[in-house]
């Protein structure tokens, strides 16, 4: 029998390129997915701390035939390059993310919101609620509920806090990075240590510490900014999809709960494992996905149509 006889088994992955943008001074690295039809729906991907947009690479292989996915590096992460006086707060992330979207000519599109993802993508929905399709929250808290003990104490301190910086910077060690990964998890051999390491190489750049120091610092505007948040998706009602590691150190599932208070249609599915939920439970949440996106997905913005 010949090769081109055998009948394919399988999906093949996408084709994904990737690319760098200028965005006001700063070079943004990006992953995009190249689908096979021109009017594929759009999922931008919003990434965590200490990762970046390689944490959705196995996603983007997935899914990217029928769906284009973008995935951005924020300043401060991964091969995103920014000027050395770049000031790192969640509002700055949110500009230059913004102006990224914009220098792509996104206009409508579905976000991905995880860990850090969540403050930056629901600052961005505040900005322009008309393009934002709808939401797929992965262990991406905007509620009081959803912090554990640890994650309050950790957002109180401030730089006049005694031994703020090195608990902070303790965060940034290898033994921390793979804790993020493995912690939580029913099987930490499902985990890829590629992930973690691949994290640690970027923490470990020059100036890479300071800039997660300062946004450390700046988290608790986050929590200030939870009832703005809350009352955008009780006014917008996008829909949503939730999916969360019940084991997250950081994030409870209370948090994942409390989106059903302002959003009482999202769908919801908890998880056996930790933060990086994608790593080894991608197979349950990949198809989720898919079958969201080609549910909710309009390319038209509600106040055009």
């Amino acid at each position: 029998m010949t090769t081109s006889a055998i009948a394919p088994r399988i999906s093949p992955p996408a084709r994904t390129a990737h690319r760098h943008i200028d965005v006001d001074g700063v070079d943004v690295f990006y992953r995009e997915s190249l689908p096979d039809r021109p009017d594929a729906p759009v999922l931008l991907l919003l990434h965590g701390f200490p990762s970046a947009s390689h944490q959705f690479r196995r996603l983007i292989d997935t899914l990217g035939r029928h769906h284009r996915l973008i995935a951005p590096d924020y300043p401060g992460f991964g091969h995103t390059r920014a000027p050395e006086d770049f000031t790192y707060t969640f509002e700055r992330l949110t500009d230059v993310v913004e102006g990224f979207t914009e220098r792509l000519g996104l206009t409508r599109y579905t976000m991905y919101l995880f860990d850090f993802g969540a403050p930056v993508g629901l600052r961005l929905a505040l900005r322009h609620p008309d393009r934002v399709a709808g939401l797929v929250v992965q262990n991406g808290n905007a509620y009081l509920d959803g912090l554990s003990d640890a994650a309050r104490e950790f957002t109180a301190l401030t730089p006049d806090t005694p031994g703020a910086e090195r608990t902070v910077l303790d965060l940034f060690t290898l033994a921390a990075t793979r804790a993020q990964y493995e912690g939580g998890t029913a099987d930490p051999a499902l985990i890829a240590p590629e992930g973690w390491l691949l994290d640690q190489h970027f923490l470990d750049r020059p100036g890479r510490k300071q800039a997660q120091l300062a946004l450390a610092y700046d988290y608790k505007s986050n929590l200030a900014a939870y009832p703005d948040w809350q009352a955008w998706l009780r006014a917008h009602r996008p829909p949503a999809l939730v999916t969360w590691g019940t084991g997250d150190p950081f994030f409870t599932p209370d948090g994942a709960r409390a989106y059903l208070r302002d959003l009482p249609d999202a769908e919801l599915h908890l998880f056996d494992t930790g933060h990086f939920a994608l790593e080894d439970h991608l197979p349950e949440i990949a198809p989720l996905i898919a079958d969201f996106l080609d549910r909710t997905w309009n390319p038209a913005a509600p106040e055009a149509s």
